[in-house]
């Protein structure tokens, strides 16, 4: 055994003696948003717009950039405090547009819960504290409105409100190659999936999950809480292949 593998061994048996592993970083990434976003780039999905709806300020959108830097960008967030950073972010990408909205079924106005700028959920029902009022729209409307054409990608970060969404979306979905969730293991909305549900939901409309990341278990007693999940289309050569290795 040479110098530097007697060394590596060292070091590894005293980590794990300590309760702890050593994982190469391209494996980790794996278990990670930035591992789905590289294996859907790997997989070679061709997307020409993605639509990344609760878009907080811009950082998802600018993690895919790296892997599909030539899309048009769509970008939908309820949230006014976020309209700065998104304004500034579509003015250093060209290829970036925003809307100031929330997504839905049907055009109009809805309540919001502004309690979590980085969170915040839709509702047909005022919320007791911390709720405004802001535009709805549609993706089919917004989509249609721009001409942006697929295929496209689509990033949902709303907290429940996914269902309404995606009959809002009829048409746009009828194109779309990708769809990201965050999904959860609690009814956290009314409207709320589980996910479970939600990958039953999609399976309907030809869409089956093919990677699962960023699981998070709540500290109250340590049960799954939520995922992220990516659908594809259900008839991917991925699909036809059943083994392991």
């Amino acid at each position: 055994m040479g110098i530097n593998s007697f060394a590596k061994k060292m070091l590894r048996d005293f980590f794990e003696s300590q309760g702890f592993s050593i994982v190469r970083a391209e494996d980790h990434l794996g278990s990670t948003m930035k591992g789905a976003l590289k294996a859907i780039a790997g997989r070679k999905h061709i997307v020409n717009t993605v639509i990344d709806v609760g878009a907080s300020n811009g950082q998802w959108s600018s993690l895919l950039m790296d892997y599909y830097p030539r899309c048009n960008y769509l970008l939908i967030e309820a949230q006014p405090v976020h309209e700065k950073d998104l304004r500034q972010f579509c003015d250093t990408h060209k290829n970036a547009d925003f809307v100031l909205a929330a997504a839905g079924e049907k055009e109009g106005r809805i309540n919001f819960n502004t309690n979590d700028p980085f969170g915040g959920q839709a509702s047909l029902t005022p919320y007791s504290t911390n709720n405004i009022t802001v535009p709805v729209t549609t993706i089919d409307s917004v989509i249609a409105s721009r001409r942006l054409k697929g295929p496209y990608l689509i990033k949902l970060d709303t907290h429940g409100y996914e269902v309404p969404i995606f009959k809002g979306a009829e048409t746009v979905l009828a194109e779309t190659e990708v769809i990201i969730i965050e999904c959860y293991n609690f009814r956290i909305a009314p409207e709320c999936l589980l996910f479970h549900e939600i990958c039953a939901y999609l399976e309907a409309k030809d869409f089956r999950c093919i990677d699962m990341v960023d699981i998070m278990h709540r500290p109250y007693d340590k049960s799954l809480w939520q995922m992220d999940l990516v659908f594809v289309r259900k008839g991917r050569e991925e699909f036809l292949y059943e083994s392991y290795e």
